[in-house]
């Protein structure tokens, strides 16, 4: 493999970054979601939670599908989240054998604060940070972005 821009000359070094960049996204995840409290709701139902802000309302098979998780692991969120009010299902009206779910308000503020939670305490360590620093972490966003896009 030819050198590229970067850099990056063969297959090993593409492997130690991948290596490298997996653990480093895991420990920010795992500090941040231990910001939260325990009991409180799971990183998949977050992100069902935030899909249905952003998208709108849909079925439960769409959403496991873009989930990327078994039918049978969606029910289970949804239901965890409809008990907490944080969701309401209603009736497709195109097709009354399905169910179409949809972010409640509350769920609308949960989701709200929990992403405010987040960015305080990123935005609070991001202020240590030089000015350079910053710069090269929003460079690197674009390209964070695409790489989870292919994934």
């Amino acid at each position: 493999m030819a050198a590229d821009e970067g850099g990056i000359r063969d297959l090993s070094e593409v492997t130690r970054l991948a290596s490298d960049l997996r653990l480093a996204v895991g420990r920010v995840t795992r500090r941040l979601r231990q910001a939260h409290a325990v009991g409180d709701m799971s990183l998949s139902g977050v992100s069902v939670l935030a899909r249905l802000a952003a998208d709108g309302p849909d079925s439960p098979t769409a959403l496991a599908e873009m989930e990327r998780v078994r039918p049978q692991a969606m029910a289970s969120t949804l239901a965890q989240l409809e008990q907490r009010g944080l969701v309401r299902r209603s009736p497709d009206a195109a097709d009354g054998r399905r169910s179409i779910v949809a972010v409640t308000e509350e769920g609308r503020a949960v989701l709200a604060e929990r992403r405010s939670e987040s960015v305080r305490r990123l935005a609070a360590v991001l202020g240590e940070f030089s000015a350079a620093e910053r710069a090269a972490l929003a460079s690197a966003l674009p390209l964070l972005d695409r790489l989870a896009a292919r994934l």
